[in-house]
């Protein structure tokens, strides 16, 4: 065979030999995914390339209207982006599939929960859905039970688990997460005369069944926070949960034996999730629409009779209540209810600036790349530099009201306004 022709042979196979491998590869391993509440463990992080800083509404990618309203996030699995809302009215609930790419609804689902007490800024459709490689996930709540029902990303049902209704007062806010082949729920209740306890339970993400449940009774005010894992330097993992009765606490994964909790560390009640930085935890509480304190809580898996120590707290006017913070590069950055932005040292405590970008906020910020997003209730994006000086990028409006926090995947980011969710980036889902 000549020269020319073996060398065009090898170049064909080398193609195919290249084809056959990402055929090999499932689908959703080739795709950034963006799996529950503040992304992957809940930490607002991501590394994804071609998200700008400034932009206007010629640049969406498109922008979908949804079948109702809400302050649940979208989540993105492969090329869907799953995302809740409802019609406070009629009190239905909708779980609804879009197409990454271009926008256009691949299908949608009905619930009709019913009716329960909350707060007027919150929505029947708070919980942010929860995802992995074969199904979703979606907590709904009701006056007399709630509901955590699976469904195939396809939009087929696969079981449906009946909890305790919704005995708060301002509603329900806690989603979903999955670890492992468990799926996670913080179901917490208001102290209440039907006795109902909160509880903090592990499902079988295939079936449907209850693997364990820690249940406690002396909750005053329920916790409207999301779990997230924390790994101790010998690498075994630990489900952190905040809430005023327990204040920092972890359980066992694989038993829901609690480990530790720091009871005294969140004297009010906790809307914002926790954090992780250089080791510790960090969550916050709150009241009247302010911050009451910030607490750091370093996890000791080497010695049980100190199983956690406060490494410090903070009592002002910085620290949030409902919006979660971010951790980025030895950086605190909490974005307050109020408009205050805030950047401390996370292992001391300092301040190092505290500025007013734009307006007050109610959904949490992500870091995509150094770079700090977060929407403010008027829908404009805040864009700040991570960074130990403070710098404004850009303020971006959305053109409606928004309680919401982005996702990032692919190198898109997800925004979602009480009715609509638009894609941005140069990504190609």
């Amino acid at each position: 065979m000549p020269q020319r022709e073996i060398l065009g042979w090898v170049r064909n196979a080398g193609v195919i030999l290249w084809v056959l491998a990402v055929m090999a590869v499932p689908s959703s391993a080739r795709w950034e995914n963006w799996p529950r509440f503040r992304g992957p463990n809940g930490q607002g992080i991501s590394e994804s390339q071609g998200i700008p800083v400034a932009w206007s509404e010629q640049d969406f990618n498109w922008k979908a209207e949804l079948p109702g309203e809400g302050h649940s996030s979208p989540v993105v699995w492969g090329a869907k982006v799953f995302v809740t809302c409802a019609q406070e009215k009629e009190a239905k609930g909708f779980v609804v599939c879009l197409n990454a790419a271009d926008g256009t609804e691949l299908w949608r689902r009905e619930y009709n929960p019913g009716k329960h007490r909350k707060n007027g800024l919150n929505s029947y459709a708070a919980s942010t859905p929860a995802a992995d490689a074969e199904r979703l996930y979606v907590l709904w709540p009701g006056a007399k039970e709630s509901r955590l029902v699976a469904l195939t990303h396809e939009g087929q049902r696969v079981w449906t688990l009946e909890l305790p209704g919704v005995h708060a007062r301002h509603g329900m806010g806690s989603s979903p997460i999955v670890f492992g082949d468990l799926v996670v729920v913080a179901h917490e209740q208001d102290e209440n005369s039907d006795s109902v306890p909160s509880q903090w339970l592990a499902v079988d993400g295939r079936s449907g069944e209850i693997r364990w449940r820690y249940e406690h009774r002396e909750n005053e005010e329920a916790s409207y926070s999301t779990p997230c894992i924390h790994r101790s330097p010998s690498g075994k993992a630990e489900l952190i949960f905040t809430s005023n009765s327990h204040g920092i606490a972890a359980l066992d994964p694989a038993t829901g034996r609690l480990l530790w909790k720091t009871a005294s560390a969140l004297p009010a009640r906790v809307v914002s999730s926790a954090v992780l930085a250089d080791g510790a935890v960090i969550a916050t509480c709150g009241k009247g629409g302010r911050g009451v304190r910030l607490a750091v809580v370093k996890p000791n898996s080497s010695d049980a009779s100190q199983a956690a120590r406060e490494l410090y707290g903070l009592e002002s006017r910085i620290v949030p209540y409902v919006p979660t913070s971010v951790a980025y590069d030895g950086l605190l950055f909490a974005f307050h209810d109020g408009g205050t932005v805030s950047c401390l040292r996370s292992g001391t405590g300092e301040v190092l600036w505290s500025e007013k970008p734009a307006g007050r906020f109610y959904g949490s910020p992500v870091c995509v790349n150094g770079v700090l997003y977060c929407i403010t209730i008027d829908g404009d994006v805040v864009v700040l530099q991570a960074s130990a000086d403070y710098k404004r990028l850009a303020v971006n409006s959305l053109g409606q009201k928004s309680h919401a926090t982005p996702a990032v995947a692919g190198g898109r980011m997800y925004l979602r306004t009480l009715s609509h969710l638009i894609s941005i980036g140069a990504g190609r889902p």
